[in-house]
């Protein structure tokens, strides 16, 4: 996965950066905003955020645009409707041109962390524009995190904003004073239900009964567990799916070890863990080579491991004690399979 982040502020960011990066996603920033007025405040949130975005060691790009006159002329034909009419899809449809034209392929907006704007709307017009460019959407509800996020802006010295970003949401916070502040929505464990979301594993040895499941020998597992990545497909906070990664070399990975609880495979959990992962690894390597048996090769060529690399003979006789199986096979041979990660699919 290669994601473009359009972000609206440093502070936004906060909690969106984290989040992802738990699991497992790097997202490169995108600063698009020319809804923000005056200048000043422009500078300030655009400073702010290349300043944050430098400390955390994250990518961010920075396109230009103070668009006042323009935002104006569009904004004034429907001020009570600007977001929706002007204000959010001028904002994601050039996100999304940017991304497309720039080889990512997902986009995502820290417009969904704010409780105060239509988050119903951003959404839906970030699945129409993605749809428009071909590309996917990676959808989060931010908004969990709100106050998590915004202490955390605070605590670190963050340029907090004080209204949305235009001239006229500048001017609608002086005549609102007895506003109240919107809810942190109550049912997003609908949405987090229908969206696994994939977590790094620290406590590696907790799931040693779950790696053995695909791998019999609690002896091989940890030749390569603790010199491993460990990602989890994480399911209403149960961890359905297991992938453990070996670093090879600085060009090469190998896929140790795959598993999915019982009760949950053949339902693609799998395939979505290892996709995510050869999607984000790409950046940083070339290829992922995986070990496999007879029986599972149709499955491995089908997620792009379509390159025979070699085979080691007798590697289930000289490695295990027991005899193995894989279903009415007799496990021999180890046959090794390459995944071009660069290669477009």
């Amino acid at each position: 996965m290669k994601l473009l982040l359009h972000t609206c502020c440093a502070p936004c960011s906060v909690y969106c950066i984290d989040e992802l990066r738990k699991e497992g996603i790097e997202p490169t920033v995108y600063w698009y905003n020319p809804n923000i007025h005056p200048y000043m405040e422009y500078k300030a949130r655009r400073d702010c955020l290349k300043e944050y975005t430098e400390s955390i060691n994250v990518k961010a790009i920075f396109h230009e645009n103070y668009g006042l006159d323009e935002f104006c002329k569009e904004a004034v034909k429907d001020l009570k409707n600007r977001c929706t009419n002007y204000c959010y899809p001028i904002r994601i449809e050039q996100t999304c041109k940017y991304a497309k034209e720039h080889g990512y392929d997902t986009v995502s907006t820290t417009l969904l962390y704010s409780i105060y704007q239509n988050h119903e709307f951003i959404k839906s017009c970030m699945e129409e524009k993605c749809n428009k460019y071909g590309l996917s959407f990676l959808y989060r509800d931010f908004r969990v995190g709100f106050w998590e996020g915004h202490q955390k802006a605070h605590d670190l010295g963050l340029y907090m904003q004080k209204y949305c970003g235009c001239v006229f949401s500048e001017e609608s916070r002086y005549n609102c004073h007895n506003s109240t502040k919107p809810d942190i929505p109550t049912d997003t464990s609908a949405v987090r239900e229908q969206m696994p979301q994939v977590k790094r594993i620290e406590n590696k040895e907790d799931y040693i009964g779950l790696l053995l499941e695909a791998d019999p020998s609690k002896a091989s597992i940890m030749k390569y567990l603790q010199d491993s990545d460990v990602y989890g497909l994480k399911l209403n906070d149960e961890i359905i799916s297991l992938a453990v990664i070996l670093h090879i070399d600085k060009n090469t990975l190998e896929l140790k070890n795959l598993v999915t609880k019982k009760e949950y495979r053949n339902k693609g959990y799998a395939k979505r863990l290892l996709k995510h992962l050869c999607g984000n690894y790409k950046q940083k390597y070339d290829k992922m080579i995986v070990g496999t048996t007879e029986n599972n090769i149709p499955f491995y060529v089908k997620q792009g491991f379509d390159k025979y690399e070699k085979t080691i003979k007798n590697y289930f006789i000289d490695n295990y004690d027991e005899e193995i199986k894989d279903g009415n096979l007799i496990c021999t041979d180890m046959i090794y399979y390459a995944k071009d990660l660069k290669k477009k699919m």
